[in-house]
């Protein structure tokens, strides 16, 4: 049985899966006490569709063996080069640097602070 991850960790470890396949600029925003949304935004970019592609399965299918959450949502295309796994308290895009730069997130919430990244060992599944 998987134990229950505080959304704080799901948040590294979501930063960690697109690391591993990767991503670029990854950064995690605490949105605690900012917004009622979610408490945390992961931001990551993929150069090409094969590798967003990529990127979005990692995330889906290890989150799902290391802490048994499937997204409750998901919403964007490949097309619109924007992919967003909601997993409730904690939200991951995955874009294009064009499509990231265009939106620019980060910006927009300029005010939260960027979760540095964890040193801590994240969970596997065991």
């Amino acid at each position: 049985m998987l134990k229950p991850m505080d959304a704080r960790t799901l948040a590294q470890l979501c930063r960690q899966l697109a690391e591993n396949k990767k991503a670029e600029d990854v950064l995690v925003l605490d949105l605690r006490g900012i917004s009622t949304i979610t408490d945390y935004f992961v931001i990551a970019s993929g150069g090409t569709e094969p590798h967003l592609r990529a990127i979005v399965e990692e995330l889906v299918d290890k989150v799902r063996e290391t802490a048994g959450l499937k997204p409750a949502g998901t919403d964007g295309s490949w097309n619109a080069r924007w992919i967003v796994l909601d997993y409730l308290d904690v939200i991951v895009h995955v874009m294009h640097p064009e499509t990231r730069k265009r939106y620019a997130l980060e910006q927009l919430w300029g005010d939260a602070p960027r979760l540095q990244p964890s040193t801590a060992e994240l969970p596997t599944r065991g």
